[in-house]
Order: C-alpha cells, then sequence, then structure tokens
C-alpha cells in the first residue's frame, strides 16, 4: 500500500490484482432478493458548477464555474448501506478487492481492540491510515470488528470496481460529476455548503466531519468518530441525506489516467487540511482502493435519457 492526497489513501501501482474469487454478479437482482433502494427524481437543467469563493486547492481543478447542463435523472436520496450491500453479497456471493487484496486502510483510531497484529505499516506522509490485514466491508475497524449493529450505516471499504459491480445487479449506475454536485446543491446555487454558507448556521451541526484537533483528539462525546446513519442529518433541498461528509463517494468519471473521482468529503474532514466537505470540492483515487471513509451511491437514467452532459474530461 501507499499514500494519496490526505483524502485518499491508495494501493500500490505494482500491476497486482487481486485474485478472482467470485463470479460475475447478475444484472438485475431477483424482485426478492432486494427491497428496492429510496431514490429521488430530479428535473435536471443548467447549473452552476464549481467553485465560486476560490477555496478551492488549485490541484483539485474547482474552477473556474460554469454552467452545466444536466437531463433529468434519479439519484438515491443516501449512500448504499452495509445492509443494502449484505444484501448484494449474499444473492451473488460476490467479493470485494479489500477482501481479495486482503486488507484495506482504517483511521488509527478506530482500529479494532485486539487487531494491532494486523497492522501492515502507517503512510509515513499520512500515519493516521493504517494498512489492516483483514480490513474490509465486513470487518470496517479490522479483525474483530464488524457491522451487524450498523445496518444504516453506509458501506465502506468498496473500490470504484465493487460500486460498480454493486450497480450492475441492483440496475442502476454511479452518478456522474455534474449529476452528483447537482444534486448535491439541492436547488441552490452559488452556495458553499448545501444548506448555505455558513457551516454550523445557529451552532447547529450539519453533518458528519472532524470535530476537534486532527489526527488525534476527536472533542464528540467520548472522543466518537466514525460513520453515521446515512439518514443522521436533515436532508438538503433535493432530499438527499450526507452529501456533505459521512463518507466520500465514488462518481462514474476519471479525474485524470488511472483515478477516478470522489465526492462530498468524509468524517475525516477538517479545516485544519482537507477543507473538501464544500459542495464544489472535489478528489480522486485509484479504481481498487478502498478505504474506511469511502462509499458510494446510485444513480439511474430516467426513460429516453442517458448519462448526464457537462462532465469533465
Amino acid at each position: 500500500m501507499t499514500g494519496n492526497a490526505c483524502c485518499g489513501p491508495r494501493r500500490e501501482k505494482t500491476g497486482q490484482r487481486p485474485p478472482l474469487l467470485h463470479l460475475a454478479a447478475p444484472r438485475r437482482p431477483s424482485p426478492a432478493a432486494r427491497k428496492p433502494r429510496e431514490q429521488v427524481t430530479l428535473p435536471g437543467g443548467v447549473f452552476a458548477m464549481g467553485d465560486a469563493f476560490a477555496e478551492g486547492y488549485h490541484a483539485d481543478a474547482e474552477r473556474p464555474v460554469r454552467e452545466v447542463r444536466v437531463r433529468p435523472f434519479r439519484i438515491d436520496a443516501t449512500a448504499v448501506t452495509n445492509a443494502d450491500f449484505a444484501a448484494f453479497a449474499d444473492a451473488t456471493g460476490y467479493t470485494t478487492e479489500a477482501e481479495r487484496f486482503g486488507s484495506s486502510y482504517v483511521f488509527h483510531l478506530l482500529l479494532a481492540p485486539g487487531a494491532e497484529a494486523a497492522v501492515l505499516g502507517r503512510l509515513p506522509q499520512a500515519p493516521w491510515w493504517l494498512g489492516v490485514r483483514g480490513a474490509s466491508w465486513r470487518a470496517p475497524e479490522g479483525p474483530g470488528s464488524g457491522v451487524d449493529d450498523r445496518p444504516d450505516h453506509p458501506v465502506v471499504h468498496v473500490s470504484h470496481n465493487d460500486a460498480l459491480a454493486y450497480c450492475a445487479w441492483a440496475g442502476t449506475r454511479l452518478p456522474t460529476e455534474a449529476e452528483w454536485e447537482y444534486a448535491a446543491r439541492g436547488g441552490a446555487e452559488g452556495l458553499r455548503y448545501p444548506w448555505g454558507n455558513e457551516l454550523t448556521p445557529g451552532g447547529r451541526e450539519m453533518c458528519n466531519i472532524w470535530r476537534g484537533t486532527f489526527p488525534t483528539r476527536s472533542s464528540r462525546p467520548g472522543g466518537r468518530t466514525g460513520t453515521v446513519p446515512v439518514t443522521a442529518y436533515e436532508p438538503n433541498g433535493f432530499g438527499l441525506h450526507n452529501v456533505s461528509g459521512n463518507v466520500w463517494e465514488w462518481c462514474a468519471d476519471w479525474f485524470a489516467p488511472g483515478e477516478r473521482l470522489i465526492r462530498g468529503g468524509s468524517y475525516l474532514c477538517h479545516a485544519s487540511y482537507c477543507n473538501r466537505y464544500r459542495v464544489a470540492a472535489r478528489s480522486h483515487n485509484t479504481p481498487d482502493s478502498s478505504t474506511g471513509h469511502g462509499g458510494f451511491r446510485c444513480a439511474t437514467d430516467l426513460p429516453h435519457s442517458s448519462p448526464q452532459e457537462g462532465t469533465r474530461p
């Protein structure tokens, strides 16, 4: 394993591929296998995409602000949950890339008790990330952890390739970057966050990001950190929950050769090092990488519609 920008550690570019231990997932679930997720139908149209405050990192290319048109589409109201992904894995026998590689990245304060022997190392440039043997969506904090007590939390430790496999089974797809930002803005334009320009309007907490001194001390009750339920915070103007914070979400687009886009920030974002929970913020990772703060939500074409215009090259 090796490092990326602070937002997403990545796997080493060694050419190694995990062993193929699963059969191809079916294109559609049986009606009995999966309850359809709640999706919001959006009208599409032209919106102003990009950073209107010039607050983004130059390398992230959030500017210039420009008009982009998206066609009508549907998008999940929440990120895909552990329960959703479990239904997919149970129905298909799918094993994620983290399971096949045998490891994934875990935030150091979340390592499961007794899992110290599974730590493969720390990232020199981001020592709060631990490579942990056995970490996966089933064991988010490493050996000894599980998700039975958090079925409504977002699934994590899923790669872009894993997200595509889930979408193929569910009859959905990943949103384009333009769709994602249009949906995240909730019908408002020129705002810093989905709810406005203040992070905590009237002192209200609006999203799940880091509170305290990063990366050593969380100021939340009991020092808690990590994911929260996918509906933990009030939705935006379109009815979408947690498009800022909680988990990074994969998009369909490429950021650069070998790098897929991620959007939304996570529970580890903090103004001191990663101001990427703004609605225009963008980051990236390799398609086979997985982390304890990375998930996704799905989109669906409407009849007589097709994937959206306006995505970046």
